[in-house]
């Protein structure tokens, strides 16, 4: 990027950032379970980056922006990122090659996080964050990540954010089943530039179980029209192109018992409208073994449709599915869960605020 262009862009960003309260950045950003939850608190997206061609359309078809999303987040330089308040980032966890920090220091070798991480994709939120120093983060990860490899790759991970980085950090583990008809854990890492009164009390989570599925299936009874092949007909039933076949259900009833003998829990999640589904996972697309709706005595069950997919990850009916079905259960598979999100940045909100104001009045807790 030229050094014409970056100053336009760091121009538009300051702009739009003025006019709108604070703008952020979209890494690893899917197909924008993020960003919508931080659209939701009044942010701007100043800077998109997905690498899924696949995930990218569905971004791009939900996001009418000035700029499209950017490849690949490894090859990009911090410098051509805009300035930015806040930092979002559903990075993958790649495991990390961890070497004791004394060993190093017995061997006068560095161990900050470039030694630590690279390699990894923690690395490029690292060598963002300190490029640019937003105000605040906000980080996710599956729930595994705090106790991978007996728990030294999260300890990498905080030591490299509060030490090296200098950021306060608050974690926590939040089940999206307050909001969603869905168990699924997830870990989410909070930071700010300044010690600000954060505080995990704030959340207002829902009683689990509160939804339940019969709030995102299809109602199939006239309620709704019907969608592309998901649903059918004047009564908008579910189309049979979702229903198990003989040889699937047969297949997946003989795993479960071949594994039920052998002492393992291993087996397909049968559930109907009174129930709260297993977590969705980016495998669904093979047989939808983890969520099968139950049709009734002597019917095979059925996969969820992908609509009941974007549902069950807290996504509104006005959100475009442009990609194939195999597509589009990867995508909601590996989503976050929209409303912990804005939950969590509804409480994050007034910090971010007071740091991009001045942060003169901010209160340090003790």
């Amino acid at each position: 990027m030229t050094a014409l262009l970056r100053m336009l862009r760091e121009m538009n960003s300051a702009a739009v950032n003025a006019d709108r309260g604070f703008n952020f950045i979209d890494l690893f950003a899917g197909i924008g379970g993020l960003r919508k939850a931080a659209e939701s608190i009044g942010g701007y997206c100043a800077f998109t980056s997905e690498w899924n061609p696949y995930s990218q359309k569905t971004y791009a078809a939900n996001f009418r922006d000035n700029h499209p999303p950017s490849g690949d987040i490894t090859e990009v330089e911090a410098e051509d990122i805009p300035s930015h308040n806040l930092l979002l980032a559903g990075f993958p966890c790649q495991p990390f090659s961890i070497a004791g920090v004394s060993k190093k220091n017995s061997l006068g070798r560095s161990h900050g996080f470039a030694d630590e991480t690279q390699g990894t994709l923690f690395f490029d939120v690292a060598r963002i964050l300190k490029s640019h120093r937003p105000e605040a983060f906000l980080l996710e990860n599956v729930k595994n990540l705090h106790s991978h490899d007996r728990g030294r790759t999260f300890e990498v991970i905080l030591r490299t954010l509060r030490e090296e980085l200098g950021y306060k950090v608050w974690y926590k583990i939040i089940d999206a089943q307050h909001f969603v008809p869905q168990h699924r854990e997830r870990i989410v890492i909070v930071g700010f530039k300044e010690n600000v009164p954060f505080s995990w009390d704030d959340l207002r989570l829902p009683p689990k179980g509160a939804v339940r599925l019969r709030d995102i299936l299809h109602p199939e009874n006239g309620s709704e029209a019907p969608e592309g092949h998901y649903t059918q007909g004047p009564l908008a039933k579910v189309s049979e192109k979702y229903v198990l076949t003989d040889h699937l259900w047969k297949y997946l009833r003989d795993y479960a018992d071949k594994h039920r003998a052998a002492g393992n829990g291993f087996g397909f999640g049968l559930v109907g409208p009174d129930d709260v589904a297993r977590t969705l996972s980016a495998r669904y697309f093979k047989d939808g073994s983890e969520i099968l709706i139950d049709r009734g005595p002597g019917l095979n069950p059925r996969r969820l449709t992908p609509r009941e997919c974007a549902r069950l990850m807290g996504y509104g009916d006005d959100f475009i599915i442009p990609v194939s079905d195999t597509q589009a259960y990867k995508q909601f598979g590996n989503s976050v869960a929209v409303p912990v999100f804005r939950e969590v940045l509804r409480i994050m909100k007034p910090h971010i605020e007071s740091l991009v104001t001045g942060g003169s009045d901010i209160r340090l807790r003790a």
